[in-house]
């Protein structure tokens, strides 16, 4: 695909399709089964990837009645912008593997419904292009960039300067990562990148030397590729940019990281995709609200398919939710307007739980609207 801002082509959605697990099976329909163990699987027994939706569906609303609902509306606040619902877009890497018109469609799709995007380091198309496409946008959400740590300082710093110069309003490092997921779905499959499918953003990374016999070929590696608590400070020291924190289960983390600067923290195991049996987000993240006590924002990911999802996310302590298979799942089906449909239903689904549960707005949503155990 050229690299320009041109106004991404507009499919049809498939019939029948009126939720977010609807947009996963028909996605399953129309992608070959390599791609579709990339885009869908997890790490190992992906366990925690069931488990993650698992834990949501656990929790109970409580509904709330004869409440004055009068002017209620979606509306919040993060890192100084006013987003028209928490509901944001999680990084997931190359788009174009699922739809030409790659994170095109996905970011005009996130700027039509006024949703947050979080850019992939590992996108198929430029940073500067897509901030180009939406940027001028007056009712789009936030614009992020999320970083992987590149063993080059420099690399690291190029591209964060490019980031802030192209009008990014974050930089997303994920910390999780340090080495990829034993994904046991995608090698059955084998899958690879096809021809034409890179990370555009990203300069390929230098040779190593081959481990001696004996060592581990992959702590030899990690040192140079693995950020460190003092890499935070440093990143902090090259940007104006508010620096977020994502992949945090641990509640000594969540506080290191508040120690550190980090501007706001996104409760993730990486969608199960690197460690698998970590615990579901939903799980930890009212641990983590209460380690860090509102000292910044929580943001969380992992197996959120409903608008009660959300709901209940907000309730547990979380200022916003991320996105991210199902974003995959509606390019793959219709491009940009399945992204937008995804939103769409999320964002319908989340009104509806918070009139139902006599919440007028998102500061309304507390432990009271859930079931306590």
């Amino acid at each position: 695909m050229p690299e320009s801002s041109a106004v991404p082509a507009l499919s049809a959605l498939p019939p029948g399709v009126v939720t977010l697990d609807d947009h996963e099976r028909a996605a399953q329909a129309r992608l070959d089964a390599a791609t579709w163990a990339y885009v869908h699987g997890g790490a190992g027994d992906e366990l925690t990837a069931g488990r993650n939706r698992q834990a949501w569906q656990a929790r109970s609303l409580v509904p709330r009645v004869l409440r004055d609902l009068t002017g209620g509306h979606t509306r919040t606040t993060l890192l100084g912008r006013t987003l028209a619902h928490p509901i944001l877009i999680a990084p997931t890497a190359f788009h174009r593997l699922v739809h030409p018109d790659g994170e095109l469609a996905t970011a005009y799709a996130a700027a039509a419904q006024g949703a947050g995007l979080v850019l992939s380091a590992q996108a198929t198309v430029t940073l500067e292009s897509v901030a180009t496409a939406i940027g001028a946008d007056a009712t789009r959400g936030p614009l992020w960039f999320q970083l992987y740590w590149q063993r080059a300082r420099d690399a690291v710093r190029q591209l964060v300067a490019r980031a802030e110069a192209a009008g990014y309003e974050a930089i997303v490092l994920t910390v999780d990562a340090s080495s990829s997921g034993a994904r046991d779905r995608e090698r059955r499959a084998g899958f690879q990148l096809p021809p034409g499918i890179t990370a555009v953003n990203l300069k390929p990374a230098p040779t190593t030397s081959a481990p001696t016999p004996g060592d581990s070929g992959l702590f030899t590696r990690l040192p140079e590729g693995a950020p460190t608590w003092s890499d935070i400070a440093w990143l902090r020291s090259i940007t104006r940019l508010p620096i977020v924190l994502k992949g945090i289960l641990h509640e000594a983390d969540a506080r290191q990281a508040v120690h550190e600067g980090a501007a706001a923290i996104i409760v993730s195991n990486h969608g199960g995709r690197t460690l698998d049996t970590t615990p579901a987000t939903a799980t930890v993240l009212p641990r983590l609200a209460d380690a860090v006590g509102g000292a910044v924002p929580l943001l969380v990911d992992g197996g959120i398919r409903r608008g009660t999802d959300v709901a209940k996310a907000l309730a547990l302590g979380a200022s916003a939710v991320l996105i991210g298979r199902p974003v995959i799942y509606g390019l793959a089906n219709a491009g940009a307007i399945g992204v937008a449909h995804v939103l769409r239903l999320l964002r319908d689904e989340f009104e509806i739980a918070m009139a139902l549960c006599g919440c007028r707005t998102v500061a309304d949503l507390s432990a009271d609207v859930l079931l306590q155990a």
